[in-house]
This record gives structure tokens, sequence and C-alpha cells, in this order.
């Protein structure tokens, strides 16, 4: 006998009540109280605590966790924060034993760079004394031309001015390189004690370029 369409339709119905029975979620959680309960919702105050899923058997299927208190997110973003230095400081280290192989290395170029900029200092400094020479010579006229009674010439007291302001400018400079200096050594001198965690080996030259030439 040839199915009807009423027994197809019938037949269709009755898979998909199973399918659907089968396929029924419960949900199991806490009430406000503590007490267990089982509903085919959670409410949404409950579900912050955390639940289970249900099948139609009654089975745990599924676990959805709580959700993190105040004090779990703080150090979970704490955790976060010292892996991130930690793979920072893991970068600098890596690039730190690219430039340096021994801690003696970072040392070293930390001489060349402060005789660098005392040399420039130096050099600085030898231009301020030819320029107070030459204010020493125009101030000394203006005061012979004072005694005298005759007026100091617009062009020399201008000319005193410059001279001044010049010697002004480079003490400024080479007050500004002193600070640099200053920084420069702070920053080698972290990364050679860095060096010496991460190789494991200590410097065995002074960190004062002046102590090294008395060595010598």
């Amino acid at each position: 006998m040839r199915p009807t369409k009423l027994t197809t339709c019938l037949l269709a119905a009755t898979c998909l009540l199973v399918t659907s029975l089968a396929d029924a979620r419960m949900y199991r959680y806490k009430d406000d109280n503590g007490q267990m309960v089982i509903s085919n919702t959670v409410p949404q105050e409950a579900s912050t605590r955390g639940y289970e899923i249900l099948n139609s058997q009654g089975r745990v299927v599924d676990r959805i966790a709580p959700a993190p208190t105040e004090e779990e997110l703080q150090q979970r973003a704490e955790e976060e924060r010292r892996q991130q230095e930690a793979a920072e400081q893991l970068e600098r280290d890596k690039a730190l034993l690219r430039r340096y192989r021994h801690p003696d290395d970072a040392v070293r170029a930390l001489h060349r760079k402060i005789d660098e900029l005392e040399g420039l200092n130096q050099l600085k400094q030898g231009n301020i004394s030819v320029i107070e020479s030459q204010l020493d010579s125009e101030q000394s006229k203006a005061a012979d031309l004072e005694r005298s009674g005759r007026e100091i010439p617009e062009s020399t007291l201008d000319k005193i001015d410059r001279l001044e302001q010049q010697i002004r400018e480079l003490e400024a400079e080479i007050d500004a390189q002193n600070r640099e200096m200053e920084e420069i050594r702070e920053s080698y001198v972290e990364d050679i004690e860095r060096l010496e965690v991460i190789t494991e080996q200590d410097r065995t030259l002074p960190l004062d370029p002046d102590a090294t030439r008395e060595n010598r």
C-alpha cells in the first residue's frame, strides 16, 4: 500500500518532534539563595554565576564558567602586563647581545662616547678662551676711551655685546653637553649591568675612562 499524503505528513511531523526532543536543552544553575534550579531559560543574574547545559536525558553537555570577578579581571590584567614586559625585556636583551658580547664591550663603547663629548667640550672651551681674549681687548679699549673723556663708539659696544653673547652660548652648550654625558653614562651603566646578568659575566674595566687611562 502506498503511503497517503496524510501519512507522509504525520511521519514528517513525528520526525521533527523526535528531533526537537533530542535537541531539547535545559539549564541547571544556582539561584540567588544558592539553590540548584533546572529550567529551560537562565536569568541574567544567574548566568553570571555560571551554569550547566543539559540534554533531553538530563546529562551535562556543556558548562559555562562564571563571569570573572573584578579581582580576577585585575589579576588577568596584571599577568598580561607582566607577560608583555617580559616579552619587551627579551627583545631588549636580544638587541643588547647583538651589540655586545661581554660587559667590557659596552664599557669600551661608553669610554669612546665620553671621550668624544669631552673632546667637543675642550674645543668649545678653547673657543671661549679665544673670545674672552678678544673681549678683554675690546673692554680695555673702551676703558681707555672712557678715561680720556672720549665717547665709546657704538661699534665697539656692539662688538662687546656680541662677544659676551657668544661666550654665554658656548657655556650653555657645554652645560647641555655635560648633562647629555651624564644621561649617556646612566644609560650605558644600565646596559652594562644588564649584560652582567644575561651573560653571567662581570665587567673587568672601570666605568671611568680616566681610571682606564691611568692604568695603561
